[in-house]
């Protein structure tokens, strides 16, 4: 027996390999833009967090936010794009992360 969510990730999945050979699927597909090199204190300066908020906020050290901002080294994958949402909208995760915590 297979589970209606199985379902729906195998469908997904097969739509995305008919996609990658170049076949006309139907399915919707989102082109993001993720900047190269985001100017992270800018973004950081935007959301009015310090630095120690804003790395504590987005899940890393604060050593590596300074790494970042001071150009010695550039976030990668993911972290690329949590950066270009928050430069987009700057309250993101704080307005996210406020929505999931449960009411006491």
């Amino acid at each position: 027996m297979t589970s209606e969510a199985f379902k729906r990730i195998e469908r997904g999945l097969l739509e995305a390999i008919a996609f990658a050979q170049g076949k006309e699927t139907g399915a919707i597909v989102h082109h993001i833009e993720v900047p190269d090199t985001p100017d992270v204190k800018a973004i950081r300066a935007s959301t009015g967090l310090s630095q120690a908020e804003f790395a504590r906020s987005i899940g890393v050290k604060k050593a590596t936010l300074l790494n970042w901002e001071q150009d010695r080294r550039k976030p990668e994958g993911p972290a690329r794009v949590l950066l270009a949402l928050i430069a987009k909208e700057p309250g993101i995760v704080q307005q996210v992360l406020r929505s999931q915590t449960p009411q006491r």
